[in-house]
């Protein structure tokens, strides 16, 4: 069974969790061969390890706040920010609160 994600031209509510948020769920909105969009949903205290993306990507936080490893720097975002990561940066994102962000892909596949 495919999974299904929204289509052309049909409006995706990107809105925080809020109070909600233990229900959230991680989940691919958009995936297209060149184009990747999902919401990425981590608890405090929690960290990815470090790796890179099929592409150029921006990595916007929706609510919450977290650090983005890149190397030997740390970037924090909150909400409303918006950050561009070109192709094969390694980077790490550890959630410092509940964190919602919204993760765009430009794929690069072979």
């Amino acid at each position: 069974m495919s999974i299904q994600h929204f289509a052309p031209g049909q409006v995706i509510d990107i809105s925080p969790y809020g109070a909600d948020f233990d229900s959230a769920a991680s989940e691919t909105l958009i995936r297209e061969s060149h184009i990747e969009v999902f919401r990425f949903v981590l608890t405090a205290g929690k960290t990815t390890p470090e790796h890179t993306a099929a592409g150029a990507i921006t990595i916007q936080c929706i609510e919450g706040e977290v650090e983005l490893g890149l190397g030997d720097e740390i970037r924090v975002l909150k909400p409303h920010n918006l950050v561009y990561l070109g192709v094969g940066e390694a980077h790490t994102v550890k959630a410092l609160t509940d964190v919602t962000l919204l993760i765009t892909i430009l794929l690069q596949r072979e």
